[in-house]
């Protein structure tokens, strides 16, 4: 076996291009691990995973790690071969239909337009949205990792200058019928959504779809515009900008659980609309994201049915032993806490329902947990867990081979921009944490919340039934399989 690990300072790439690399240098003959990244914190707790050594020296965030394991020199050589010829093809270059070359600053791509998508490292995000409100136009920050107090300045601007800010850290879009950032492919109609959540709106908006219900715009407004520092201050702009739009019959505003004075602030606004109003403010004896899109569908005269499921095959008995919950999405996370602590208690969680109930950094337990692997701090150099399924692939492998875990509960969100096939990734895993359960006597439960549309890229019913195939449990609601993993744990 032969390995080698090289640090380069300063050599920058970005997360999503970085997994790639890794994913097709791994695939190559005699190549056991791969990894290619960014010297971020995360990465170098993968890198000692992985076997190697953390290098010394003070490595930063700045500095490409490449660490190779092959099964003897020459494939070692092969593969780092590999690496370099990748990482030194160029793209295309761009430009528009004239041939023009793509402008290079926002406020050269400002002429005709009248919004912005900011997708740049969060510690230069702010710059770029201001730049482009100054331009005149409203901004989509799909950025994460950017400072409070740069959104709270952003959105003051923002405010003044009567523009809309949407994020930072906003993942889903959809503006006139165009998705943005994580969209999934949902019919147009008449129920506009204000959304402090991405995958909560992606969940909300994919069940209205199922249910033939439409959607007219979706303004995600970023996971903290609802907490007590921002405010609600571009919910509350949402609000009033959906009011006045002719496609836009009724809106419902989705949140993780928001601070209470802004809550409040948020209700006596939309009490006052001129439009109808509903609420999926997750927190404790608040509607689920399901219970929202069914009262809309019901407010819309139309029959609501049941949310599909796909049953594991085999046996349906209790399992021995506690749940483990490992989300892309933080808001499903949150409603997968909320509906499991009313019954089981404490859950343990990198995003706490309770300060006493976080998770330490090593984010094991020995009880109940969920974690967010979207969070801020497990995306720092590393894509988005929607479009890189690795880390919880391998955790939930680990999570098979725990004495302690009786049932597994994860989601899968399709649409544009996440990953292409996830059950290719997540199914293996399940099929492998079921195996070392069974290895050691256990019949391990595997439970999947399945965010999607017929229409997404990926097929909705071929995902399902791959992961059903692989012994999973597969819901499109995930309130419904959050609590077929609480059934199963309590017995």
């Amino acid at each position: 076996m032969s390995r080698h690990l090289q640090v380069r300072p300063g050599a920058y790439r970005d997360s999503v291009s970085l997994m790639q690399v890794s994913q097709r240098v791994g695939a190559q003959p005699g190549v056991l691990a791969a990894l290619v990244a960014m010297a971020t914190e995360l990465n170098l707790d993968l890198l000692v995973g992985m076997g190697f050594t953390a290098p010394g020296g003070g490595a930063s965030a700045n500095d490409m790690l490449v660490a190779v394991e092959a099964v003897d020199d020459d494939a070692l050589r092969a593969a780092l071969g590999q690496v370099d010829a990748i990482l030194a093809e160029r793209p295309e270059a761009t430009g528009d239909v004239t041939g023009a070359p793509a402008p290079r600053t926002i406020r050269a791509a400002a002429a005709g337009a009248t919004l912005a998508l900011i997708s740049t490292p969060g510690r230069h995000a702010a710059a770029d949205a201001f730049e482009a409100l100054d331009a005149g136009l409203d901004v989509v920050v799909f950025s994460d990792n950017v400072p409070l107090a740069h959104e709270i300045a952003l959105k003051q601007v923002a405010a003044r200058t009567g523009r809309l800010v949407m994020g930072p850290d906003c993942g889903t879009a959809v503006v006139a019928g165009v998705g943005l950032g994580f969209a999934n492919v949902v019919r147009p109609g008449p129920v506009g959504v204000v959304a402090a959540s991405g995958t909560g709106a992606q969940q909300l908006m994919c069940l209205l779809d199922a249910a033939g219900v439409g959607v007219s715009h979706c303004l995600g407004v970023g996971g903290r515009d609802l907490s007590e520092q921002v405010g609600g201050a571009s919910t509350l702009a949402a609000l009033d900008l959906l009011a006045t739009d002719a496609a836009t019959e009724r809106v419902v505003v989705v949140s993780k659980p928001p601070a209470a004075q802004t809550a409040a602030s948020v209700r006596a606004r939309a009490a006052a609309l001129g439009v109808p109003v509903d609420f999926a403010l997750l927190g404790p004896e608040q509607p689920t994201l399901t219970d929202a899109a069914e009262r809309v569908v019901r407010a819309l005269d139309l029959p609501w049915l049941e949310p599909r499921a796909w049953p594991a095959l085999g046996r349906r008995e209790p399992r021995v032993g506690a749940l483990r919950g490992l989300f892309a999405g933080g808001t499903l996370c949150d409603e997968a806490m909320l509906i499991a602590s009313a019954r089981l208690g404490s859950v343990r969680s990198n995003i706490p329902l309770q300060p006493g109930w976080r998770l330490p950094d090593d984010l094991r337990s020995d009880g109940h947990l969920m974690i967010d692997f979207g969070d801020d701090r497990l995306t720092q150099g590393r894509p988005h867990p929607m479009i890189d399924n690795s880390l919880r692939a391998q955790r939930l492998v680990e999570e098979g081979s725990d004495p302690a875990c009786g049932v597994v509960l994860f989601d899968v969100v399709l649409g544009h921009g996440a990953h292409p096939d996830p059950a290719a990734e997540l199914g293996p895993a399940v099929r492998k944490a079921r195996e070392a359960a069974a290895a050691d006597g256990r019949d391990l439960a595997v439970v999947v919340a399945l965010v999607g549309t017929a229409a997404d890229p990926q097929g909705l019913v071929r995902q399902a039934e791959a992961l059903q195939s692989e012994g999973a449990s597969v819901h499109l609601s995930n309130a419904a399989a959050a609590r077929v993993a609480v059934d199963l744990v309590e017995g």
